[in-house]
């Protein structure tokens, strides 16, 4: 009897590079939230979803953008700093939520010591909000503050090259060497921010 090929097409997403089938059964089949991280080559953006029968159901999320926009960050918005930020603002909305616990997803990204990804997974973790996440895996505190984009604007800047590097960080008023300090007035901002909206609503409860 004859057969047809034994090869079987992957489904679209995979194809398209967007999505691991068997990663995501096994996350779903946890039952716990998902911590999603993904990047693209502007921009970071965090959820935290739960699998439904018509598709993913999301239940916080932040965007790096937001920083901008609503936080006052005027450094860029694809770097290690902008990714623990934007995983901050996530898991402090998933924690308004009362969402405790969601298990790692990044996708199809490499999983590699002291990635984009893993920053912000660790912000989760600063933030209250347990992600599991080897310590190991995490970047170093100075590279989350970007003392290394300071130190490389540094060294453009004595070759006279640092306008063109950091064209939009000149922009929007942000010297790129006073990356670290800027990084940590808006981290305060943020926490600052929904430490206030956590007392209202509490105020509100009593």
């Amino acid at each position: 009897m004859a057969r047809g090929p034994r090869y079987r097409v992957p489904r679209r997403r995979r194809r398209e590079g967007k999505t691991d089938y068997y990663k995501r059964y096994r996350m779903v089949l946890s039952g716990h939230p998902r911590f999603t991280v993904r990047r693209t080559l502007n921009y970071i953006w965090v959820q935290v979803a739960v699998a439904k029968p018509k598709g993913d159901h999301i239940l916080a999320a932040a965007h790096s953008r937001e920083l901008v926009k609503k936080f006052g960050w005027k450094g860029g918005t694809a770097n290690t700093p902008a990714a623990y930020l934007t995983g901050l603002l996530a898991a402090l909305r998933a924690l308004e939520k009362n969402i405790k616990y969601a298990v790692p997803d990044i996708g199809l990204h490499r999983p590699t010591k002291g990635s984009m990804v893993f920053a912000a997974i660790k912000a989760a973790n600063d933030a209250g909000l347990k992600v599991p996440m080897s310590e190991e895996v995490a970047p170093s505190l100075d590279r989350i503050r970007g003392v290394h984009i300071a130190a490389y604007a540094k060294m453009l800047k004595e070759k006279g090259l640092d306008k063109t590097r950091f064209s939009k960080y000149y922009e929007r008023g942000l010297d790129p060497e006073a990356l670290p300090s800027h990084f940590d007035e808006v981290k305060k901002t943020i926490l600052a921010y929904y430490s206030s909206r956590t007392s209202v609503r509490e105020g509100e409860q009593v």
